[in-house]
C-alpha cells in the first residue's frame, strides 16, 4: 500500500484529501504545516508527498527543496492557490512532478497522483549501463541523481535529468518536443507546456555547456539531438 504525506493547513480540505486518497487504496498522514511534516518524513517512506505552497510555519516551496534533498526520488505534488506563471515555473524547478491549482477536480487529482507515484516507482528500478552516462566533460549517474561537470558537482533539478537522459539515450537522434514532454510529464496528464519545456531546456543547457563543449543542438521547428559521444 502506497503511503501519502499530505501536507495542507486547511483541516477541512486536508481531511477530505486524506478521505478520498485512502477510499482509493492509499494510506495517508496528514502534516498541517512545515515542521510536522519534516518529522513525518523522517520517519516514514513516502511514495508521494502533496503540498501546499502557503503553510503557517514557511513555504511549501522551501519544504520541497528539503525533501527533495532527502527522498531525491520521491515525487511531489503542489496543490495550491498560487497560480502565477512564476510559481508554477518554480514548483517545477524545485522538481515537482506536477503543479495544480486550486480549485480542483477530485478525479483528476487521483488519477495525477496515480501517474506521479507510478513515475517514481520506475526511479526506484535496480539501475543498470543505462543509467550511467560520461564523456570527457560531463559524468550523469541517473541512479543515484548526481551529475560532474568539469570535475565540479552540479545542481540538477529531477525534471532536468529526466531530459538529460532521453537526449543521452537517443544520442545523435533527432528527439522531438512532442516525444520529450509525453516521456516527460505523460501528455495524457497535460503536466507542463511547450513554453516550460523551452525554459528547462535553456536552464539545463547552462549548466551543462560552456562556449567549447555544447553538448544539445537545436534542430528548428523539430527537437533536440545530443551530440556529444559517451565513452
Amino acid at each position: 500500500m502506497e503511503r501519502i504525506l499530505v501536507v495542507e493547513d486547511d483541516l477541512a480540505l486536508s481531511t477530505g484529501l486524506c478521505f478520498e486518497l485512502d477510499q482509493t487504496g492509499y494510506a495517508t498522514q496528514a502534516a498541517y504545516n512545515c515542521k510536522k511534516a519534516r518529522y513525518l518524513a523522517s520517519q516514514e517512506d513516502f511514495a508521494l508527498a502533496i503540498l501546499d505552497v502557503n503553510l503557517p510555519d514557511g513555504s511549501g516551496f522551501e519544504l520541497c527543496r528539503e525533501l527533495k534533498s532527502a527522498h531525491p526520488r520521491m515525487p511531489v505534488i503542489f496543490l495550491t492557490a498560487n497560480d502565477l506563471d512564476e510559481d508554477v515555473l518554480r514548483g517545477f524547478d524545485l522538481g515537482a512532478e506536477d503543479y495544480i491549482t486550486k480549485p480542483f477536480h477530485m478525479q483528476i487529482l487521483l488519477r495525477r497522483v496515480e501517474v506521479a507515484i507510478r513515475r517514481g516507482s520506475v526511479l526506484h528500478e535496480r539501475p543498470d549501463d543505462k543509467e550511467l552516462y560520461q564523456d570527457d566533460f560531463l559524468q550523469i549517474d541517473f541512479g543515484a541523481l548526481t551529475a560532474v561537470c568539469k570535475g565540479e558537482k552540479l545542481s540538477i533539478t529531477p525534471n532536468e535529468y529526466k531530459l538529460l537522459k532521453v537526449l543521452t539515450a537517443n544520442a545523435g537522434k533527432v528527439v522531438t518536443r512532442q516525444v520529450l514532454l509525453e516521456k516527460l510529464w505523460d501528455c495524457d496528464g497535460n503536466y507542463i507546456d511547450d513554453h516550460t519545456l523551452t525554459v528547462t531546456m535553456n536552464r539545463l543547457r547552462a549548466k551543462i555547456e560552456d562556449d567549447e563543449h555544447i553538448c544539445v543542438k537545436t534542430v528548428r521547428g523539430m527537437g533536440y539531438v545530443w551530440q556529444r559521444q559517451q565513452k
